[in-house]
């Protein structure tokens, strides 16, 4: 939730969102499908490649697409679903490339909002109206969610979830360095001094992946901008990246870098790599978004996490707006070759998603809506914490790539990336973003 990006030149990004633009292929007619009840009506033998980004057998979203897909062919004997399964940057990565050669897998993943504009604009993604039409599929979201993935009129992919950013904390490591949950940010600086005098890790990130500072860069914004819409000013002409409430953020992000926040080398650790951290109870506190639940408990330090909303940062923001995650999504090559067999795939896949993600105990940060009593389910205490934490969303922003275009995002996440290794005048990083806004919105 969703949601990672690996570095690339700001040309490619450029070049990417043109070349893309110019490369679209006229999309396929055939738009029926057969259904969600798992049975294609064909006899041929069919392959139909499902490109995702859940590469780790040991996580609960492998295992739930595991189910689904061997399910799936079980009932469906003629049909092979043929996963490409890579980490999120490979996989951008890689989409970039097959989209430039139009040859875009049956299934692959796309992200909302402005990062998937660029494939909607070269018709390489299919209309999913029709399979939401099916079998009451579309009422199964929840309300609104839909529109970030879709383009006059038409929604070109299905979301796997809906989340908001944390932060997650070891509870016995806290009680350890006698430091309780931060009511402010400067409260966060000081529990980070303190974790780190007892010798405790106090956060783990995954900067390699350099979309995970940025999700927190983000919320700090969210914070010293006294709400949401800082971006959205931008694009209006508005505001600027030399804006204080920017060159603020700027200021109290390396506050936290600075104070020793992040481990050592945090920009060579990817995602996995940096939650493991934390999974493995070597750290004292993790930002990231809810979709995390499933796995930390799934983790050694089951029974030991709880969560807490990033504070209010300078005496601003309301800690009830946080950072949005409609997640990465599903989207059908417009020139599958499959594309009936493909849309009743997926169509199957997404109607049985909420049950088996429920039974799995990773139904937590759903783009779908979930019946069921978690609590008599087995469901966590952390993960009771983090579906309250639901209920008193007012709002908040989308992460910066979901809003400014591929070049101006690279740019930023470069920048922010940066911070973790160079301290660097705020002054400077908003004329950065400012000079790649410009460039890039020519």
């Amino acid at each position: 939730m969703a949601i990672a990006k690996k570095m690339i030149s700001i040309a490619l990004a450029g070049t990417l969102a043109v070349s893309l633009a110019a490369c679209g292929g006229k999309p396929s007619t055939d738009n029926n499908t057969s259904g969600s009840t798992g049975t294609s009506g064909s006899k041929d033998k069919i392959t139909i490649t499902f490109q995702n980004i859940y590469p780790d057998p040991a996580t609960p979203t492998n295992k739930i697409m595991t189910k689904l897909v061997n399910d799936y062919q079980t009932a469906n004997p003629n049909i092979k679903i043929q996963l490409d399964s890579l980490n999120t940057d490979q996989q951008k990565m890689k989409l970039k490339t097959q989209a430039q050669a139009k040859e875009v897998p049956d299934i692959t993943i796309v992200n909302p909002s402005a990062q998937m504009k660029p494939f909607v604009d070269a018709g390489l993604l299919a209309p999913l109206n029709d399979m939401l039409g099916q079998n009451g599929l579309k009422d199964t979201f929840q309300t609104g969610l839909l529109d970030y993935y879709s383009f006059n009129g038409n929604t070109y992919a299905l979301p796997d979830g809906n989340n908001i950013g944390v932060m997650y904390y070891n509870k016995e490591l806290f009680a350890q360095a006698g430091v309780e949950i931060p009511k402010t940010y400067e409260d966060l600086i000081e529990v980070v001094k303190k974790l780190k005098a007892k010798g405790i890790q106090p956060m783990v990130i995954g900067e390699k992946d350099s979309w995970t500072g940025s999700f927190l860069f983000m919320n700090v914004l969210l914070r010293t901008n006294g709400g949401p819409g800082f971006l959205k000013d931008v694009v209006d002409k508005k505001k600027t990246f030399n804006d204080p409430a920017f060159e603020q953020a700027v200021t109290k992000f390396q506050d936290l870098v600075q104070a020793g926040a992040f481990q050592e080398g945090a920009t060579s650790f990817d995602y996995n790599a940096g939650e493991n951290l934390f999974k493995s109870g070597k750290a004292a506190m993790y930002y990231m978004g809810t979709w995390a639940t499933g796995a930390i408990d799934d983790s050694s330090v089951k029974g030991k996490v709880g969560v807490f909303k990033l504070p209010t940062v300078g005496g601003k923001g309301d800690v009830d707006q946080y950072m949005l995650a409609p997640g990465s999504a599903f989207a059908v090559s417009a020139n599958s070759k499959h594309l009936k067999e493909t849309k009743d795939f997926l169509n199957y896949f997404m109607t049985n998603f909420p049950k088996v993600s429920f039974d799995m105990k990773n139904a937590v940060g759903l783009g779908q809506k979930v019946t069921g009593d978690f609590k008599a389910a087995g469901y966590s205490q952390l993960a009771i914490d983090v579906l309250d934490l639901f209920k008193t969303v007012k709002g908040g922003d989308l992460a910066f790539d979901n809003t400014m275009n591929p070049g101006t995002s690279q740019a930023h996440l470069n920048s922010i990336q940066n911070l973790f290794v160079a301290k660097k005048d705020p002054k400077d990083v908003g004329k950065e973003h400012q000079t790649a806004f410009e460039t890039n919105n020519k």
